[in-house]
């Protein structure tokens, strides 16, 4: 599955196909890390958050702990 790097304004970009996409479970908006491994000299996407969990989702959650942590922590004594 060959694709070919090209530039987007002062970026170099590769597309992704559907296909990688199903199978990783990102889609499109998703962050991701880019890092090398260059003993092997590939390039490695790492999701940023879980799979088909969006990033708004865990910003309600850490509001959610955030607001009812003395309860929370007062649970899990018990």
């Amino acid at each position: 599955m060959g694709r070919k790097i090209f530039r987007t304004g002062n970026s170099a970009v590769v597309s992704l196909p559907p296909e990688v996409l199903e199978a990783t479970g990102l889609e499109l908006g998703d962050e991701v890390t880019v890092t090398v491994d260059a003993e092997r000299t590939h390039i490695v996407l790492i999701p940023t958050t879980l799979p088909g969990v969006r990033p708004g989702f865990l910003d309600q959650v850490d509001q959610f702990i955030e607001r009812y942590q003395p309860a929370l922590e007062t649970l899990a004594e018990e």
